[in-house]
């Protein structure tokens, strides 16, 4: 047996004998607070959002929001956590609170708390001007009460000098340590070290790694998994490192996909064209490439951008690791190289990046959604604009996310132009024999495929953009 700690709200909450399959929300109702809903199980409306004390910048703490029905409740033992009913003192709401109230920006009121805490988070952000529209991005209304609720976070003004959230974060976050239990005959870990990891996975190779949770806590959710053994990364320090070396980006494969977005704005255009079509910041708060990979799913988001930028990743084991080219990583429907006992340590980018780099998702939505067909695309042009190097990657047409091999050969050595990608396009008809489903047919997918490159150059002009 073992017991499961949190600080809720500025007071202690433990659960002994917790399932490890048990999530953040589903502990925080059972004890209660249930101003935290649940919408739809797996991160889409919002309605579960929590917010987590999490470390900011020099020493300094911030408020991260992220949806409680995709945290593991032991993934964050040891850490801070508010809800909604933590947010007023005594009969004075918080200044949120107060804001939605005046504006009429709650209707049926099931979304409301779950806008709040994402609104809270986005009122103490550091450096904010204004509303940032991401900050809500991941919050569904189904009463359709946006404009009151946009008109009630405009307002927000900066928070008081006296405020008593603001002066919480002048304090270090709770640091995330060694913790694991067994309940029954189901195992929980959370190493610190990826050496003890690794030590696990070699001892226990069918241990369910988890990362954000964004694909394996809604596999619990929804599909019932249940594992005899389950590792969180949230604590393995060498998991989260952005580092910038003389011939490449080296990714931890633990990186919040947030903390791309802040870390590499301007350095790598390609990022910041994908991070914004990745779901919501909810989401990305706690998703990392690592775990996008992993999944191998033919429509994931990241694996066309990474196979364009021609990435490869390492691979570690007990006693050592390897590194494999991100082309030869998937080898299946949701398959990857990886060996027993092993986990994704790191994403390497070689540098330099390309002169031109695009990536197109083709969905339903603009955002927020599954992608039919996806497109990336990384070009090197030398100074007499000729093409040197092409990568043409796509997902949602082939089993496995894929690059278009004979498309690139017909692009290198040729002058960067309409014919050379109309002699491009000509070597994509029939690469590749999408199917068909809900999303698209099979007919449709094999004609994005051109026509994605067709954008590509409409979009650059022939520019070294």
């Amino acid at each position: 047996m073992g017991g499961v700690t949190l600080r809720v709200n500025g007071r202690e909450l433990r659960a002994e004998g917790l399932d490890p399959h048990t999530t953040l929300l589903h502990l925080l109702r059972d004890r209660g607070l249930t101003g935290t809903k649940e919408g739809c199980a797996e991160g889409e409306c919002g309605a579960c959002a929590v917010v987590l004390v999490r470390p900011g910048e020099d020493g300094r703490a911030r408020y991260e929001p992220v949806n409680s029905c995709l945290v593991l409740a032991a993934s964050v033992h040891g850490q801070e956590v508010w809800t909604v009913e933590g947010l007023a003192d005594a009969e004075r709401l918080h200044p949120v609170q107060e804001a939605l109230v005046r504006e009429g920006g709650s209707q049926c009121g099931y979304c409301t708390p779950g806008f709040v805490m994402s609104l809270f988070a986005e009122y103490y952000r550091e450096g904010r001007e204004g509303l940032d529209p991401e900050s809500i991005g991941g919050n569904l209304c189904r009463c359709t009460g946006y404009r009151p609720i946009r008109d009630a976070a405009r307002a927000l003004g900066p928070p008081e000098a006296t405020d008593r959230f603001l002066a919480r974060l002048e304090r270090p976050a709770p640091a995330v340590e060694r913790f694991g239990y067994q309940v029954d005959a189901r195992r929980f870990h959370r190493p610190a070290a990826l050496a003890e990891a690794l030590e696990i996975l070699a001892d226990e190779p069918e241990t369910r790694l988890v990362a954000g949770g964004t694909d394996v806590v809604v596999a619990i959710n929804q599909a019932h998994e249940r594992y005899a053994s389950i590792l969180s990364l949230e604590g393995i320090e060498e998991l989260r490192r952005l580092e910038r070396a003389d011939g490449h980006l080296a990714i931890g494969a633990g990186v919040p996909l947030s903390r791309l977005e802040d870390e590499l704005r301007g350095e790598l255009p390609i990022f910041e064209q994908l991070l914004p079509l990745f779901s919501s910041r909810l989401i990305r708060n706690r998703a990392t490439l690592g775990g996008n990979l992993v999944n191998a799913s033919p429509i994931g988001d990241s694996p066309p951008v990474l196979l364009a930028l021609d990435a490869e990743v390492v691979l570690a084991r007990r006693g050592g690791e390897r590194v494999v080219p991100l082309d030869r990583f998937f080898t299946g429907y949701r398959r990857t190289a990886l060996e027993p006992g092993e986990l994704l340590r790191e994403i390497r980018i070689p540098r330099p990046f390309p002169t031109i780099s695009r990536f197109y998702k083709v969905s339903k939505r603009v955002l927020d959604d599954i992608s039919t067909v996806a497109g990336a695309f990384a070009v090197t042009l030398d100074d007499a604009r000729r093409v040197t190097k092409a990568r043409l990657a796509y997902g949602g047409v082939a089993a496995t996310p894929v690059r278009a091999h004979a498309a690139e050969a017909a692009l290198v050595g040729k002058p960067w132009s309409p014919q050379a990608v109309g002699e491009a396009q000509v070597a994509l008809d029939g690469a590749f024999t999408p199917l068909g489903d809900h999303r698209g047919s099979a007919e449709y997918r094999a004609a994005m495929v051109g026509r994605l490159l067709d954008k590509l150059w409409a979009d650059c002009q022939g520019a070294a953009a």
